[in-house]
């Protein structure tokens, strides 16, 4: 599976980090069990949340560690909304934005350069340098392709198909409970997420989004990668990713404060 390890690698490293803290400002307490509507919900009051003027939330939840627009300062994290907030529905506008704004975000431009420069290292698609090129000419058609595949996975997952599907791309931080209950929560994200008017529903989104993403990408990749089971992959690893990030995301404003000592969503 092409640039896997690299972003298997990055994500364990980023979430290596975040356990500890996150295991020493939470009660592990016996998880509760979940039930597929269990989606934070909170009364609305006045304050604006990853850039969205229209963003509400109560009193408690200003109290409480936020979310911030980046992970350490770097990592895009657009889509977070803190514990106990309440969002008006999303318009097609805004779940474009936030599609465009993880694709091209200048970080995602280190990230699809450590990628590429992980598979050109292995030689995962043979028929690139097969040709005699040069090595900065190979390396650009990994780069290429890996920039094409993020974004592709991205636009699928976070703008076109929650606008068809009238979903709420973005992650909704649970902040209450157990370690063991809100590790679980993050997980299932990527199967369950809500609708525009705020009900639980099947994450359409994310396993259709990050099937057709693969399936696209098998257009402009040689003949060897074009085979059922490298689409299979690359879309089984990019759900199992994005549902590993959510559990990331959901840790990151205890982490943030107790190691920051931020609260606000700056």
């Amino acid at each position: 599976m092409k640039n896997v390890a690299l972003r298997l690698a990055l994500a364990t490293a980023i979430f290596s980090s975040l356990f500890p803290s996150a295991l020493s400002a939470q009660t592990l307490e016996a998880a509760t069990p979940m039930e597929s509507s269990s989606l934070p919900e909170a009364p609305s009051a006045s304050m604006a949340i990853g850039g969205d003027p229209q963003a509400t939330t109560n009193a408690s939840a200003q109290a409480g560690p936020q979310q911030t627009k980046r992970i350490l300062g770097i990592i895009p994290n657009f889509r977070s909304v803190s514990a106990d907030v309440k969002l008006p529905p999303q318009t097609p506008a805004q779940k474009f934005k936030t599609g465009l704004q993880d694709s091209f975000d200048y970080s995602a431009f280190i990230f699809v350069a450590a990628q590429a420069g992980v598979a050109d290292a292995e030689g995962s698609t043979h028929e690139f340098s097969d040709t005699g090129a040069s090595g900065g000419v190979v390396y650009g058609r990994y780069f290429w392709h890996t920039f094409a595949d993020n974004t592709g996975e991205n636009m699928m997952v976070e703008s076109v198909v929650p606008t068809l599907t009238h979903e709420d791309s973005r992650y909704y931080t649970l902040g209450h409970g157990s370690y063991i209950k809100r590790a679980g929560y993050a997980l299932t994200r990527g199967f369950v997420t809500r609708t525009d008017s705020g009900n639980a529903t099947f994450n359409a989104s994310e396993i259709v989004g990050a099937g057709a993403a693969s399936g696209i990408s098998s257009l402009y990749y040689p003949g060897s990668d074009r085979t059922f089971t490298k689409v299979y992959q690359r879309w089984i690893t990019d759900v199992a990713i994005d549902s590993f990030t959510f559990a990331v995301k959901e840790f990151w404003p205890d982490v943030n404060h107790s190691l920051f000592h931020q609260k606000t969503g700056d």
